[in-house]
């Protein structure tokens, strides 16, 4: 993601503020597919930056002392604080077959953690059984604001998987391009979705 910033401040100059990611988050999924070799769901593990998590901190007023460790009753007060989902949220996974996208199921928490000062949280999506090697799936922000850096992803069963990185020159000639169709006075909500073009895709091998 350093790249990502370098290469935003070189090509796009002052508008990278409005182009680059805001919240950056290391991601790991752990696809759950079954004993037939479909795929029946996606855990996943957010673990937010450290600037973002110092925020939510003192937005919450934990953790007073600053030693980056919440007691029992402060994490208490932290659990699914990032599954309050508003209408039409997808919650930044995307699945799909070459056919159609895939429905997820509503945000299933599993855990908050703080891990070296770190905010990392986990919870479960489900899906309706499908062939696990017809899905690509992809983790992005569509408007960018958020960056997800895939760490780790695996697949349970006699699976496997493979992650085929963006093309992050591409993304970047893409944002120049669409930015600089925009109008002069136009406001930072009117920049171009442009998550979709950073995001790498996952795809899943399964032996039959």
């Amino acid at each position: 993601m350093e790249r990502v910033l370098i290469l935003c401040a070189m090509t796009l100059g002052p508008a990278c503020a409005a182009a680059h990611p805001h919240v950056f988050v290391d991601t790991e999924l752990r696809v759950q597919v079954d004993g037939n070799g479909m795929l029946t769901g996606v855990e996943l593990v957010w673990e937010y930056d450290d600037l973002y998590s110092l925020l939510l901190f003192e937005d919450m007023g934990l953790d007073p002392d600053g030693d980056g460790r919440l007691n029992p009753e402060e994490e208490a007060r932290l659990a699914g604080f990032d599954m309050n989902w508003i209408e039409g949220y997808e919650g930044d996974l995307y699945l799909r077959t070459d056919q159609e996208s895939i429905v997820l199921g509503p945000p299933q928490p599993r855990e908050t953690t703080v891990v070296n000062a770190r905010i990392r949280t986990v919870h479960y999506r489900s899906v309706d059984p499908v062939p696990a090697d017809a899905v690509k799936i992809r983790a992005y922000d569509p408007t960018f604001y958020t960056a997800y850096d895939l760490k780790s992803v695996t697949a349970s069963g006699a699976c496997s998987t493979q992650i085929k990185e963006a093309d992050i020159d591409a993304a970047f000639a893409l944002t120049e391009k669409l930015i600089g169709e925009m109008a002069a006075d136009a406001d930072e909500d009117a920049y171009p979705e442009v998550g979709e073009a950073f995001a790498s895709t996952v795809v899943v091998s399964c032996v039959n």
